[in-house]
This record gives structure tokens, sequence and C-alpha cells, in this order.
């Protein structure tokens, strides 16, 4: 095993950000360094900052690499600089925690040193946290189904939010399944945008019967395409563009274009494929905050779901408060049947 080191400073946007023990391996199957990582953030900084800036952003921390425990950080660290700012975001239990917001590379590097492989960034800006700015959309491969499965789902869903006029801009997740972002206007509540999420995941599962699913409870998804509209609610996130997976393989969640899904596979980009990637290409999503898009359609969508077919709500996660017109949050195999009595 590599020695881990003296600390050592490593400059990037005109700023020196320490690094200590830059020989301790993160990654044992292929021998990455924290100084990997590091290094890794610095070739794509310009991409990752573009995907957190303003963003109040947790920290999921592995102090140990990926063999070591792990924990996610949504409250800013009592060390930081004063040059990384902070936004105050509010839980569904109505608690507040003050969360960095990336603003330059380094301050990626600084979330790097404390042993940060994946930024988890909130759909909002510090400006306006209780607004989000982007509909993100989660296809997330169940047993039996791969990462082609839902290339397939992506595909369907492109077209579905073309016929919308949204501009949706897929990435890897950096494990088996795809994230669609699409860039909105900072106009509709947390709720509304999970409403959205879920009329999307509806449409998606009429067009693509057996293939996609937006149930909750895991015994009734089957071998589908599961569509995590609850990644919308409150609290909840999705890793980042260029964000480093906490797997053997080193992978990151890596920006696509739409007409290279079928040519691609998430283990073709990692911390040591990435950065002659992003060299070569850029930012693939470099635009994206050019854009903003209304969610009108897609509200009256679910309006259409509602008055038409009787389809409502979806369950929210279990740590949630019970939400108005949430139907019954329990596992259907425990759910107590009334039944009348034998005469």
């Amino acid at each position: 095993m590599a020695s881990k080191g003296a600390a050592m400073e490593l400059e990037v946007g005109g700023r020196a950000v320490r690094l200590s023990s830059p020989g301790k391996i993160y990654f044992p199957d292929r021998g990455f360094t924290k100084l990997d990582v590091a290094q890794y953030y610095i070739a794509v900084g310009e991409g990752i900052t573009r995907a957190l800036r303003n963003r109040p952003t947790t920290l999921q921390r592995y102090i140990e690499g990926i063999t070591g425990e792990s924990f996610y950080q949504k409250r800013a660290p009592k060390n930081l600089p004063d040059w990384i700012p902070t936004a105050r975001i509010f839980f569904p239990s109505g608690r507040t925690a003050d969360e960095i917001c990336p603003t330059e590379p380094a301050a990626v590097l600084w979330a790097a040193n404390l042993g940060t492989l994946t930024f988890h960034p909130w759909p909002v800006r510090r400006g306006n946290t209780e607004h989000p700015d982007e509909l993100r959309i989660d296809l997330d491969p169940q047993p039996g189904t791969d990462f082609h499965d839902a290339v397939r789902a992506a595909h369907e869903l492109h077209g579905i939010l073309d016929e919308q006029g949204l501009h949706g801009w897929p990435k890897t997740s950096g494990g088996r399944g795809l994230h669609v972002f699409v860039p909105i206007e900072p106009l509709w509540t947390f709720t509304q945008v999970r409403r959205s999420a879920i009329a999307v995941g509806r449409e998606l599962e009429r067009r693509m019967p057996g293939r996609v699913t937006t149930a909750w409870w895991k015994e009734e998804r089957g071998e589908r395409i599961f569509v995590d509209y609850n990644q919308t609610a409150r609290d909840r996130t999705i890793a980042s563009a260029y964000s480093v997976r906490p797997n053997p393989y080193a992978t990151v969640s890596a920006p696509l274009r739409w007409d290279e899904l079928d040519d691609v596979a998430p283990r073709d980009f990692d911390i040591a494929t990435m950065p002659a990637r992003f060299a070569e290409l850029g930012d693939l999503h470099a635009d994206m905050d050019s854009e903003a898009h209304s969610l009108e359609g897609l509200l009256e969508l679910a309006a259409r779901d509602e008055r038409d077919h009787g389809h409502g709500d979806l369950p929210y996660p279990p740590d949630y408060p019970k939400m108005p017109g949430e139907p019954k949050r329990v596992q259907p195999s425990r759910a107590r049947v009334d039944t009348p009595e034998e005469p």
C-alpha cells in the first residue's frame, strides 16, 4: 500500500488548497488515491462547478476510502473557509441547516480533502431555496433490468419532453441508471415539481407498459425501470454531474449527448478516463443554465391524470410527515384487508 504521505498544496482557480494524506488509498481495486481523486476534480473543475454553482450541497464523505465508513454531511463544516458561501435550507421536519454552496473549483477541491467523493446538490440556488430550478428525472433499473433498459426508457422520455417543449440533459448516474435534468423557471414549489415528475413517469408507463413503473413499493415494481419521482421531494438529491461514485471502479456521473446513449456504458467513465473526455469535449451540459422552461404543460398533464383516470398523489418516503392528499403509506403486502365475516 502506498504511503499516505505528507500534506501538500494544490492550486486551482488561483487558490492554493491543502490536501492531507495524498497517498491514502481510496479505491483499493484500482489503486486510486486521495490525490488521484483531487486531481480528477481539478481536471473537471469547470464542469462540476457549473453543476454545483450556488446550490446548497450535501457532501458524501469517505474519509478512509470506499472500504471505510461513510456519512452524509448536510451542515457546513465548522472549519469552512470564508470564501465558500452557505445557504439555509429547510427539511421536511421544519428543521434547518446551513449547507455549503460551491462557487469555484477550489471549493470542490476543499471538500475533496475532507474525503468527499460524491456531491449532492439541491435543485435550488442559494438566492431562492424554496423554488427548484431543475426538474430531475431518475431512471432506476430494478433487478432483472440494466443500463440498456434505462437507455430505452430515456429515448421514450426524450420524446415526451420534446412534445412538452422541454429540453432534457442526460447523464449517467455513475451506477446502472440514467438521470435527465430539465432546467426550469424557479416559479414552482417542491410539491409542484414532484407532481410534474409523477406526470412524466405515468406517461412513460403508458407508452412502455411492462417496462417502466412508478410503483413506490419494491414488491410491485417487477423487472422494470423505476421512475423515482421522490428524488424531486424536498431534501432528496441526486449526485451531480462529474461526481465520483463509491464503487470499486471509481466511475463518475457523466454528462452525455442524446445521440450517444446507445453507444456508451457506465464503466466507460471513471476518474481515469473522464479527464481526457472533458479536455476534448468540454462540459457537454455547459449551456444548461442558459435555459429555463415552464412546468405548466406537465402540471396540466397531472391534472388530466387526476380528472380522467383518478390518479392522484403517490407515497412519500417513510421519513416524511404525512402530506396532504397522499395515499396510505403502507407496504401493500402488509396492508390490513377488511373482509366480511363468513356466514
